[in-house]
């Protein structure tokens, strides 16, 4: 049984007050400012007896010797996802967000997205840019010792990028110079987000004219070329991290920014929410990365002209995040850069 369903109306409200009340002040929160600011006609004895059914419920703790309680993770999340309710983006906002990258270009806009994420949200934000692609002009194979061969990729924009992959045992020479030129021929003048799906979908059905060795190497080939262009993290308003925080936060801002110093973590985090439609929200010890920061993450996806997920967007901040304005403005601003990207 959810938490949810363990609580009565009474309970219901008295923790939603709560919640908003740490979200809007972040202090613990007593029965007495409860039963003089919610509203529910009751006193601090009814309210504090709730309180400590919450309490045993795991959604509420004591940060110290106090009559004041603080929501857990656990209680973040339930109110997240079911007690609160998401504010309207205002006409202000929506001013703000709509007059930032317009008119911008490619990383431009990412940049000027995120820069607006972290002015509205005073939070630091991180913008997921997608994957830098050019089309290609040629691709060679070259044996480099036993077992593995560098791979030369020539772009149309002049660059050229080498990789290592292993062979598969057995392979003979020829069959290097048959995979270049197998690959070369598909995949001149175009991307590999263009062809792979083609170039696999042929091996697969047996239609491309290689043997079994030769396409296992251009399906690894394929894999390590379309896992070789690393998307960029953009990162904005580490500074607003600290606006806010108090002695005893100053030590999990510390860590949280070391966090964010390892870029390639927080890209595997982020791009979970490629899997789906929509804002994700990941709270403290619910990512491994930031649990002991106790942060919290909201991002969601934009795409590009043929609405493919591209890339993520979002905010992170301390668990008192303003979760209900914070949401409707990283939703927003994900569908203005899918706008733009067209």
């Amino acid at each position: 049984m959810s938490a949810l369903n363990e609580l009565d109306a009474r309970a219901r409200e008295i923790f939603r007050d709560l919640v908003e009340e740490y979200l809007r002040t972040g202090e613990p929160v007593g029965s007495r400012t409860l039963s003089q600011s919610s509203g529910l006609g009751l006193s601090a004895a009814t309210i504090r007896n709730v309180m400590a059914d919450l309490t045993d419920l795991g959604l509420l703790h004591a940060p110290h010797i106090s009559a004041g309680r603080l929501p857990t993770e656990r209680g973040l999340r339930l109110f997240v996802d079911s007690l609160m309710q998401v504010s309207d983006l205002t006409e202000e906002d929506r001013r703000e967000i709509d007059s930032g990258p317009v008119g911008a270009e490619g990383d431009t806009v990412l940049e000027k997205a995120a820069a607006k994420l972290s002015g509205l949200t005073h939070t630091a934000s991180l913008v997921l840019a997608p994957k830098t692609e050019a089309p290609l002009r040629h691709i060679e194979f070259v044996s480099i010792s036993p077992g593995q061969a560098l791979v030369i990729l020539v772009f149309e924009d002049g660059r050229v990028e080498n990789r290592i992959i292993t062979l598969p045992d057995g392979l003979p020479g020829s069959a290097l110079i048959y995979a270049g030129n197998y690959l070369s021929e598909r995949l001149r003048g175009r991307t590999i987000s263009e062809t792979r799906e083609e170039i696999l979908r042929e091996i697969e059905n047996h239609q491309a004219a290689l043997d079994a060795l030769t396409s296992r190497l251009v399906q690894e080939g394929v894999a390590e070329i379309a896992g070789g262009e690393r998307s960029s993290l953009i990162v904005r308003g580490r500074a607003n991290l600290l606006d806010d925080a108090s002695q005893e936060d100053l030590e999990r801002v510390r860590m949280l920014f070391d966090d964010l110093e390892r870029k390639r973590d927080v890209i595997d985090l982020i791009n979970a929410a490629r899997d789906g439609e929509g804002v994700k929200i990941f709270i403290g010890s619910e990512n491994r990365l930031f649990s002991l920061s106790g942060s919290s993450v909201i991002v969601a996806p934009y795409r590009d002209q043929n609405r493919r997920i591209v890339g993520v967007l979002g905010v992170i901040g301390p668990t008192r995040l303003n979760y209900a304005r914070v949401i409707p403005i990283v939703d927003y601003t994900a569908e203005v850069v899918s706008r733009l990207l067209k």
